[in-house]
Order: C-alpha cells, then structure tokens, then sequence
C-alpha cells in the first residue's frame, strides 16, 4: 500500500484535516501515517493530541519543536528545532508522499525536511493570502517546496500556478473543513453550555477567536483591547477562544484572562475540538475576531462575522464577513451589523465560496493514484496554464 504521511500541528488543521484523515484511513490503497508536533504536544495549548487519541488514530510519530516563548527568537529557534525532529522521523521511516496543509511555520519545518529525503509533498490550501501575517511568506514557500496542490479556489489556483507550478499539479478541490459540515450534527446544548460554563442560547451570545496579526505582533495587547471594547459596547455575552502560539499570542492570552477575571459576561475556553466549535458557530448572534475559520467554515452557517485588522487580508470571502480596522467604534459598528435580524436574514441562500464539501474525495483520490516517478519531484518552472478541476 502506499503511505501517506499526514502533519498536524494545532487544533486549527486537525479539524480541517478529519475528513481527509477519514478518506486516507479508509482508502484500500493507502497507508496513514500521521505525524503530530507543535501545540498539539503542548499542554499549555489545551494537549491536541487527546483529541487525536479519543478519534482513534494511530500516531506514527510525534515531533516536539516548541519552544516556552513566543518571541521572534524563540519562533525561529522553534523551527529549526522542528526541521531537525522531522529529519529524525523521516529517517526511521519515511511515507511514500507527505500532506501538509496552510501556512504555518511548524508545517514548514516538516516540509523543508523532506526535501533532502526526495520525499513528494502534497500541500492543501496553497494560493491564498494572509497580507497581516509571516503566514504569507511561509504558505508561497510552502508552494514552491510541494509537488502537489489542492486548492479551495479557482483564483488560489491561479495564484498557484502564476508562481509557476506546472498545471497538471494543481486540483481545485476546494476546502476539506465543508466536508465534514455534511454530516455534522450539533453536541447538545446542555453539554456545550456545561463545558463553557456559560449559558449559549441561540443568537444571544458573540463567539470572539482573535489571533496575532505577526507583522503587527507588538501590538496584539493593544489590538484585543478594542476587540474587548467593542464587545462590551454590543451588550451581548462573548465565549473567546485562545490563541495559537504565534508571537503575540501569549500577550492576548494574558489580555483575555484578565478581561474574563474582572466579572465580565464573558468566558474563555482554551479549545473547543472542531465538533464543539462547529456547534458554537451555530448557535452564535456573530463571530469577531480574526480567525480562517469565520473566512472559510461560518459561511455554510449563514454565520455573520465581523473580520478584525489585517490577518486576513487578500482572502476570497463570503457574503457573511463584515471587514473592519482594529478600532473600538468602528468594531462596535460592525457587530451591531451583524448581529441585526437585517443581515443574517440577507445571507440566506449566498452558499459558501469554498467548495461542495467532497475535498477530501478528490483529495484521496489523487493521492492514490499519482505516480510518482522521476516526473513528480523534478519540477519546472510554468508561465502559464490552467488547474485540473476535481
């Protein structure tokens, strides 16, 4: 059978990842090996690997390249030690093609160290763009240093390909995260409401995930603080998620409990697992924040979401995101937007521009049966051309 290493770093490519995770484990043709590293072997980030553990994947390999700090420093330092922990696990055992996904630093460690071992890489949401974030260099890196592309867009395609990939590489698969919306099921209220520890009726509450934009990152305490502003203006209970371990994050962290501590109508939950969070969404008025999933998942809830700052900038979005500076007053204009019967009412029927929900289907079966001779790894350079559609 053929292997297919799969890395995952956070909560956030896991729950993108399941149903390509599924696809690939129950495949006759291929082989799952899954490599776990970054926060997800973190306990300070929630322990990720639990959740991967209680969904009844095997783990072929866990990489520890973290650092306990966020700074500069510390990130590069972090990547280097992740190049050196996956050159270690490739030369026990290295997969057939190895899938890596977006446009973190820890998935780019895992692919710079497949490069010396001729190992094919295959690389899912290339072509977009995150202008407020080191993320846009490391994803374009990720491009040129992968074999394979499954985009979620037409255009991310042709971005693909404008950096020249060849266009047999590239299938618009669209985005693996709808594809489990298909047969989602929401965790029942009671439940959700006794793991937050607050009460989550329907539209009563805001849903806030508020990252680090890294080009900005001396600024992240600053930046939540008009988040925190306007949602206390909004009057409406806000459940806040953490932040992933980006320079800066630990800096909102603080700025989060401490806006929690104070008797605030609010809540933080370190992680919700996708299943949970899939539910939040919804059940939620509106979500604020900065986060890809209110640019990628919220639209198939017909979720309005108010867009903060830069982090997501040069995205393809849907007709639910409301795009808005980092600034209390104009935040607070937004939210109030969104959570108006108005504007939810108006997003009935607009779909989401990120696919059909069968990513992983075209997915997996690329995968199983690329070949993969000489003709995959020696790649050139294309002006020109068009994707292969799935």
């Amino acid at each position: 059978m053929r292997t297919i290493g799969l890395v995952t770093t956070s909560r956030a490519d896991y729950g993108i990842y399941r149903s390509v995770l599924e696809a690939i484990h129950s495949s006759d043709d291929l082989e799952l090996r899954l490599f776990v590293s970054g926060t997800h072997l973190s306990r300070e980030f929630g322990f990720g690997v639990r959740e991967i553990e209680r969904d009844g994947f095997a783990i072929a390999e866990r990489i520890e390249m973290l650092l306990s700090s966020d700074s500069p420093e510390g990130i590069a330092k972090s990547m280097g030690l992740g190049t050196i922990g996956f050159a270690q696990a490739y030369a026990r055992s290295a997969p057939d093609i190895l899938v890596v996904l977006g446009d973190r630093f820890e998935m780019h460690a895992a692919a710079l160290a497949a490069l010396p071992f001729n190992i094919p890489v295959a690389h899912i949401h290339g072509g977009e763009s995150t202008e407020g974030a080191i993320d846009e260099c490391l994803r374009h890196s990720l491009t040129k240093l992968s074999h394979l592309h499954f985009t979620a867009t037409d255009e991310y395609a042709r971005r693909v390909i404008q950096m020249g990939e060849e266009p047999w590489r590239v299938t618009v698969s669209g985005a693996p995260a709808i594809d489990s919306l298909r047969s989602f099921s929401p965790v029942p209220v009671a439940e959700l409401e006794s793991f937050c520890g607050m009460s989550l009726p329907t539209r009563g509450f805001l849903l806030v995930t508020f990252h680090p934009a890294t080009l900005e990152h001396k600024a992240a305490g600053a930046q939540v603080e008009e988040v925190f502003a306007a949602i206390l203006e909004s009057g409406k209970p806000a459940l806040i998620t953490m932040p992933n371990g980006d320079t800066g994050g630990r800096e909102i962290r603080a700025r989060i409990a401490e806006f929690v501590s104070k008797g605030r109508p609010a809540r933080s939950v370190e992680s919700l697992g996708s299943k949970r969070y899939f539910s939040i969404m919804a059940r939620a008025a509106a979500m604020v924040g900065n986060s890809s999933s209110g640019i990628i998942e919220a639209a198939s809830f017909d979720l309005p979401v108010v867009n903060v700052g830069s982090r997501q900038d040069g995205r393809v979005r849907g007709q639910n995101v409301i795009d808005v500076a980092c600034e209390r007053t104009g935040i607070g204009r937004a939210v109030a937007r969104a959570i108006s019967s108005e504007f939810r009412e108006s997003l009935r029927g607009k779909g989401n521009p990120y696919g059909d929900g069968r990513a992983s289907e075209r997915i997996a079966s690329r995968l199983s049966t690329q070949d993969l001779g000489k003709g995959l790894l020696r790649k050139r350079f294309h002006a020109s051309g068009s994707a292969t559609n799935g």
